[in-house]
């Protein structure tokens, strides 16, 4: 299926199998803003969504090649964060139309838009394919996430763009799911949310990672929330996965592990190496098994106290909800679910080099599972603050150097096992 040189507008469609769908340079598929012209579906606990712009389910040998653009008319649909603007952007936005939330501090299209926040699509989602392949294409401006596969087998990207504006709520760039055998080549990735990442809910039939067999190599990414991320669903296991040659510019943190109680799972053999940052907001490396989902309106009060609560705040947290999953704020007084524990263990990273960081490296366990048996060695960071750990065992440091501000430059806590070899 070809789609010559022009702008072509229309509503959502699913692919079948044996199709590419081939986008001539100059073709340009542009996604219409009515929304009544997507498709709903109602789920088994009552919710409905709507079906992705461009979406297939268990197809096989489907591809979306070529030089062209697919833009997802997303702007539709998201919502615009006051914080993220300044004062005259903020008024320009407003002067558009549009709607504001109760304490106008969140701008919404339309009122549609805001009472449907919940029915936002991917822009492109393939659910159980197997032998898909992603080449050339540019994928922009989604309602939501960019491209997010779900238990796919054999899937290939390879020279893709992915773009969406840096303050897109929840726009995601790569989500790869619960997939298998998956190569990710030469992509570049701008991304209001995180860029390229992995995902791992309910263990496979064969009762083995429900992601594994990943590859990632050459790629560039730009804003985001995290460069390479994992999680923060992981609790369908994580195994084999290779990330090498990257370069993150400009990210809010460069390696992203992520996870909390209740959505947990082993994460395991992980090997990176020859990562290129530079400017990286907040942590190089982060390892963090208290991640919170973040509705609108609270903030996460990271490292402070107890990690893990939340308190509400006038001011709107940075952090959107990234997996799209309602969250209920935890009770301080309760304890803590004791299933789906997030365990992070037999991670490799060698050849990592960041010039310019807040913090270079913070590792977070649990008390009942710490992170274990990370390597690094031949690390290069510059940063204000170096590493700081706690819960963690058997982290080796080979060939570590850590240029900070602030001194010491290794402050890890009576909980953290830290061998520099």
């Amino acid at each position: 299926m070809i789609v010559p040189v022009g702008a072509w507008l229309t509503g959502s469609f699913e692919l079948k199998s044996n199709i590419d769908l081939h986008l001539e340079r100059g073709a340009m598929i542009l996604f219409t803003t009515d929304h009544a012209q997507y498709k709903t579906i109602e789920t088994y606990d009552g919710r409905t969504l709507t079906v992705p712009p461009i979406s297939g389910n268990d197809l096989e040998n489907i591809a979306i090649t070529g030089e062209g653009v697919v833009d997802g008319g997303g702007e539709s649909w998201r919502p615009v964060k006051k914080e993220k603007m300044t004062a005259a952007q903020w008024k320009d936005l407003l002067a558009a139309g549009g709607v504001l939330n109760k304490e106008e501090n969140i701008w919404w299209p339309s009122r549609e838009a805001m009472e449907g926040k919940e029915k936002r699509p991917v822009l492109v989602q393939f659910n159980r394919c197997k032998r898909v392949l992603l080449q050339g294409v540019t994928l922009r401006n989604s309602p939501m996430y960019v491209f997010a596969p779900n238990n796919c087998t054999d899937l290939t990207m390879d020279h893709v763009t992915i773009f969406n504006e840096w303050w897109a709520q929840n726009g995601d760039g790569i989500d790869i799911g619960s997939s298998r055998n998956v190569v990710i080549y030469r992509c570049t990735v701008s991304a209001g949310d995180d860029g390229i990442c992995m995902k791992s809910g309910g263990r496979s039939e064969d009762g083995q990672a429900a992601l594994q067999n990943v590859i990632i190599a050459g790629c560039n990414v730009y804003h985001a929330h995290g460069g390479f991320v994992t999680g923060s669903n992981t609790n369908g296991g994580m195994h084999r996965i290779f990330v090498r040659d990257c370069n993150f510019i400009g990210t809010d943190v460069g390696l992203r592990f992520k996870s909390s109680m209740g959505r947990g799972g082993l994460v395991d053999s992980i090997f990176v190496q020859d990562i290129y940052m530079r400017d990286i907001v907040h942590e190089a490396v982060l390892f963090d098994t208290y991640y919170e989902n973040i509705p609108a309106g609270y903030v996460h009060i990271r490292k402070t106290g107890t990690p893990g609560n939340l308190t509400r705040f006038p001011k709107v947290s940075n952090d959107g909800p990234s997996d799209n999953e309602p969250v209920v704020p935890r009770d301080p007084n309760k304890p803590a679910p004791t299933d789906k524990i997030p365990q992070f263990r037999d991670f490799y990273l060698s050849r990592i080099y960041c010039n310019g960081a807040h913090t270079a490296i913070s590792i977070t366990g649990l008390p009942q599972m710490p992170v274990s048996g990370i390597w690094f060695d031949t690390v290069l960071i510059s940063s204000d603050k170096g590493l700081v750990a706690s819960q963690a065992k058997g982290i080796n440091l080979h060939d570590v150097k850590l240029v900070t501000k602030e001194s010491p430059a290794y402050q890890p806590d009576s909980t953290a096992e830290i061998h520099v070899r």
